[in-house]
């Protein structure tokens, strides 16, 4: 009820009168515990807001608007502001790429559902099995109204969405054992990325940002993600025998025998 706007005292007299109708503000004070001058203020409020409707009478009683007929309105009323604004207020032309941090799991998760929501063509994800549940909601709300969503999962996943593409986590941790976060990308209609990590001794931060550089890395990553994954597809056996399981020939090479520590 708060995110509809209502203070905490509004939404607990919303709620009172929504359980059980037809009650005095003198009743509604005695059961939210609160005094009668703030109960009847926050009445006031909510009638005034068109959330609680007067019974006339000696005394004067209350009743709350059914939540489905609240959440309409409210819905409707949000809509025809949301496009005045939209209208008032364009958005000024950007005259260069920005970055944006965001830290903690409030403003990360803001962040994510945010982005997603706003996305008009395509969401490209890229993000180990144990943190889909960050963004697997709003990504299945997202493809309800059309957006093709592409989701690189690092490990076993279940899912409803439609494209999904499993790594295996093993064998990355085995190819690259020095990794500390578990990383993850989220590329919206090819403009915006957010990226950041989730475990480690690393604080809950992303970085969000428009720039081409890093806009054209994760396509260039998706590219090359896909493509191998159609290779060892279709000659995986071959692609063990040669270069090892987790292709641990190759790396061992770099890392052992030219001495690359990166």
């Amino acid at each position: 009820m708060k995110e509809l706007g209502l203070s905490e005292l509004e939404a607990r007299c919303y709620l009172t009168l929504h359980e059980e109708p037809h009650l005095s503000g003198y009743e509604v004070a005695k059961r939210v515990s609160t005094s009668r001058t703030n109960v009847y203020a926050a009445l006031r409020s909510l009638t005034d807001k068109g959330i609680c409707r007067i019974i006339e009478g000696d005394p004067v009683h209350y009743d709350a608007v059914p939540i489905d007929q609240l959440i309409r309105y409210m819905r409707v009323k949000f809509e025809q502001t949301a496009k005045g604004l939209v209208n008032e207020l364009k958005s000024p032309p950007r005259s260069k790429p920005s970055f944006y941090n965001w830290q903690g799991n409030k403003h990360l998760d803001t962040a994510i559902r945010r982005m997603i929501a706003n996305a008009k063509k395509n969401i490209l994800v890229d993000i180990w099995a144990e943190d889909v549940h960050w963004v697997e909601e709003a990504l299945l709300d997202a493809e309800e109204r059309g957006v093709t969503v592409v989701l690189i999962v690092l490990g076993e996943c279940q899912t409803s969405l439609k494209n999904v593409f499993i790594h295996k986590a093993d064998d990355l941790e085995q190819a690259w054992p020095k990794m500390e976060t578990r990383k993850f990308s989220i590329l919206i209609d090819g403009q915006a990325a957010l990226l950041g990590g989730f475990g480690g001794d690393v604080k809950l931060t992303a970085l969000e940002t428009d720039h081409p550089a890093i806009t054209e890395l994760l396509k260039n990553a998706f590219y090359h993600d896909v493509v191998m994954m159609r290779i060892e597809e279709d000659f995986g056996a071959e692609l063990t025998s040669r270069y090892g399981e987790n292709y641990e020939k190759i790396i061992d090479y770099y890392i052992r025998e030219k001495g690359w520590d990166f």
